[in-house]
């Protein structure tokens, strides 16, 4: 089992996670993913990745300094955590979490994801 695939499986061990991905933004490739969030991940990882490369864009386009640290899109039924990796090793990815809304503790969930990101590596 490769390195990304630990840190996935690290991740679907977080209370209501039910899929994960670690993703390149410019191609939106999943480098590695797993669970079973109810819809096909690998489109989710490519879709996401328009999201990372507009906010992107957009902080370009005012001149906002800085580097995003996360993003969280909130729906119904799920939250979709975007944990985008800002190291010189991981620059250019993000890990993409979906929870289950119903038996996630976001709060915990966020912060467990936030120390699982800080030791992905290539």
């Amino acid at each position: 089992m490769s390195q990304l695939d630990n840190f996935i499986q690290e991740l679907l061990s977080i209370e209501g996670a039910t899929g994960a991905a670690v993703v390149d933004i410019s191609s939106g490739m999943a480098l590695a993913s797993g669970g079973n969030p109810g819809f096909d991940l690998n489109v989710a990882a490519a879709g996401n990745s328009n999201v990372v490369r507009a906010k992107l864009r957009t902080m370009k386009d005012i001149n906002l300094r800085g580097e995003i640290e996360d993003i969280m899109i909130t729906l119904e039924g799920q939250y979709h955590l975007i944990n985008v990796l800002n190291t010189e090793e991981t620059s250019g990815l993000f890990v993409y979490l979906v929870l289950d809304r119903n038996t996630a503790n976001l709060a915990l969930a966020r912060h467990k994801l936030n120390t699982v990101s800080k030791r992905v590596s290539l």
